[in-house]
């Protein structure tokens, strides 16, 4: 019997075991995608507990706590960080084959130095150890602690970036924080909040924002300002991904939209397919890469919802039909000479051949330029890493591959990183020591600290 989650957890070979030693155990980490606060960074927030720490904002357990019946009191409500650290330590220790339990261990292990299981018997103990060690971490220290060489934030285009403008003076924080674009809500025109967040973008212009053409002058506006604090990425989540209709009078579809009047579903697919289009054009032109999340439904517990808001825990797998749209969308880009780098993050799991056959169709220019996305979300599981590290391998080259996401609002989940790269060696492991490839050190190790690491750093720099 193995021991529990030693140093040769999830590396099943000896040449697994080498390759991460070696190789993935000591690269940096480039955070390319995540929802950590530029704030939290340049304030270096500290926390009272390690259930602030641990829990607060981290809805991957609250959905796997409110599965075990606890109460929205001790998950996200008033009860003491004793009582709820006591909730999820009781489940946690029932989360047979679930990451988040492989996540807890990896947590306690390289930031806490603990070892032993976590459990409802020992919970007060661990409770009051991990909390000793608390106040050493800050935001910033567990940054420098997990090697973050670089982190993107997500950010509304409305947004001052004044901390990540402040960061970048910061001589004595070397890790590069950097914002991201990310203009869903220019995008939802049907949302409630459209017309108020259309002034709140005409205040940081400085002009009225009154119709469809000055809306592109603006996020045309913003994108630059982005790009001079820093940005090399935007971030669409798409649900689902637009048809466009060229007979859509989208001047029309914006006014009504603006001034909070009925718009038909064709006519909000035609302008956001539109809309993408013209953006992609302008991230071409600063030599960004944009991201396309695809596949979430989202809020569906209506009730739970207007309690407790977004991200909370009530997203699912949508199951639209991505395809014909989504190929629709890359080749419009691509015919009007603008394709840029592109990431495909597929939530939906069934829909991870489309994706990673679809990217082939879109590739040139520089090595890996449209890229099969790391398993994303509800996918960074054991099986769901494994599955995506599998049809990128058939459809496409690892090697190009920019590896993996952080996707957290939690300063711990760099834990995740280690998780993957452990899942990457063991799978490249295997295929050698099964005779499918050569055992050449030199050839795999490149390919590890690629996939780790570089890849990245090269992906991300602008063109």
């Amino acid at each position: 019997m193995k021991k529990f989650m030693d140093d040769k957890y999830l590396l099943s070979t000896k040449t697994a075991r080498v390759l991460y030693r070696e190789f993935a155990a000591g690269n940096p980490i480039f955070d390319f995608h995540c929802h950590l606060d530029a704030k939290d960074i340049y304030e270096d927030k500290t926390y009272r507990s390690v259930t602030e720490l641990w829990l607060g904002g981290d809805h991957y357990k609250w959905r796997l706590m409110r599965e075990a019946g606890v109460p929205e009191e001790k998950i996200t409500g008033d009860a003491s960080d004793l009582e709820k650290f006591r909730a999820f330590a009781k489940v946690c220790s029932r989360a047979i084959g679930n990451p988040i339990y492989a996540w807890t261990h990896l947590e306690m292990q390289r930031y806490f130095g603990i070892r032993e299981p976590l459990t409802e018997e020992n919970a007060d103990r661990l409770f009051n150890l991990m909390n000793e060690k608390v106040p050493s971490l800050s935001a910033r220290t567990l940054i420098r602690d997990s090697h973050v060489s670089a982190i993107c934030t997500t950010d509304d285009p409305t947004s001052d970036l004044s901390y990540h403008v402040a960061l970048a003076k910061d001589e004595t924080f070397k890790t590069r924080v950097l914002p991201t674009f990310r203009p869903d809500a220019a995008l939802k025109l049907t949302a409630p909040g459209f017309a108020a967040w259309l002034s709140k973008l005409a205040e940081k212009v400085g002009f009225p924002v009154d119709s469809y053409g000055d809306l592109k002058r603006a996020l045309a506006a913003r994108v630059d300002f982005f790009d001079e604090v820093g940005c090399v990425v935007s971030d669409h989540s798409l649900e689902p991904v637009p048809y466009a209709d060229e007979s859509v009078n989208l001047d029309e579809v914006f006014r009504k939209a603006k001034a909070q009047q009925p718009v038909f579903q064709a006519e909000a697919d035609a302008y956001r397919f539109d809309l993408l289009v013209f953006l992609s054009a302008e991230y071409e032109k600063h030599g960004w890469a944009q991201q396309l999340h695809i596949g979430a439904q989202r809020n569906n517990s209506q009730i739970n919802f207007e309690k407790l808001g977004p991200d909370t825990g009530f997203d699912t797998l949508g199951d639209d039909k991505i395809a014909a749209p989504l190929s629709a969308l890359l080749s419009k880009e691509q015919k009007e000479g603008h394709l840029p780098k592109t990431v495909l993050y597929c939530l939906n799991p069934a829909q991870n051949e489309v994706l990673a056959g679809l990217m082939n169709c879109f590739a040139g220019d520089v090595p890996g330029k449209i890229q099969y996305g790391a398993a994303w979300w509800f996918n960074d599981t054991k099986e769901g890493i494994s599955r995506q590290l599998d049809t990128l391998m058939q459809f496409g080259l690892l090697s190009e591959f920019i590896g993996m996401l952080t996707d957290s609002r939690s300063f711990l989940s760099y834990a995740r990183h280690e998780y993957f790269r452990r899942i990457l060696c063991d799978k490249i492991g295997a295929l050698v020591e099964n005779g499918e490839f050569p055992n050449d050190k030199q050839t795999l190790g490149a390919i590890v600290n690629a996939v780790c690491y570089q890849n990245a750093c090269r992906y991300f720099r602008k063109a």
